[in-house]
């Protein structure tokens, strides 16, 4: 297969409804910096698929036959420690989530999950973080790999908070002006202080420290969600 350009994350798909993978290639090839580089549809062909396509993430569907899935995504791990498996479930129930992370997933999300969400998920589990979606509230600590808090020096304001909010739901910046009643150049300057109060590099990487922070069960840190104060508050 022929190599596409550098920076491109290359991510297969494996899923046993049609519908579902059709949604999901749809997903990945709109989402910028991604494309869906394969479809093999079983699991004895996944394998094998990665090794041909090297993709550089893959997006498995874990439902009903979950304990043949997460054989393959151990066998995917031990074979391929570089690819980053992202998993699409219906299930919130920990112990399933635990499960999951225990064979290899480092990104777990409902399937009715948004496609900027998937995209920062593969992301940030290419980057080496476990992301389980903000959906599921209660995950057991002992089940997750570690996670470093992260603590701004300078708490976001009021207004940040709402901005960083409506980034983990996946808006843009025009629809974060419209649903915030500010311009999209407010909205623009609100990134970057989060950005910067956050020390990440990009939008996805903000998120991916916060969804990374809430999972590990440390809590979120970056006085975000705390009750604002006078030194806090936006004026």
């Amino acid at each position: 297969m022929a190599s596409t350009a550098r920076g491109v994350t290359r991510v297969l798909i494996l899923a046993d409804a049609p519908v579902l993978r059709r949604g999901l290639v749809s997903m990945i090839n709109e989402t910028a910096g991604m494309q869906s580089v394969g479809t093999p549809g079983e699991l004895r062909r996944a394998l094998t698929l990665v090794e041909t396509a090297r993709p550089d993430a893959v997006v498995v569907e874990l439902g009903s036959g979950r304990a043949a899935t997460l054989a393959a995504c151990r066998d995917l791990r031990r074979r391929f420690p570089r690819v980053a498996i992202v998993a699409l479930a219906t299930s919130e129930d920990p112990a399933v989530v635990n499960e999951a992370v225990a064979a290899g997933v480092r990104g777990y999300l409902m399937i009715n999950t948004s496609p900027t969400l998937l995209g920062w998920a593969i992301l940030a589990a290419r980057a080496g973080r476990t992301v389980v979606d903000p959906q599921i509230r209660r995950v057991e600590p002992s089940g997750l790999p570690a996670a470093k808090p992260f603590a701004p020096e300078v708490p976001l304001t009021r207004r940040e908070s709402d901005v960083l909010d409506e980034l983990l739901q996946g808006q843009s910046n025009r629809q974060i002006g419209r649903n915030l009643f500010i311009s999209e150049d407010t909205v623009k300057s609100h990134v970057k202080a989060i950005l910067r109060k956050l020390g990440a590099r990009d939008r996805a990487h903000a998120v991916s420290l916060v969804l990374s922070s809430r999972s590990s069960g440390a809590g979120c840190t970056c006085g975000a969600h705390a009750p604002a104060t006078a030194e806090t508050a936006e004026v």
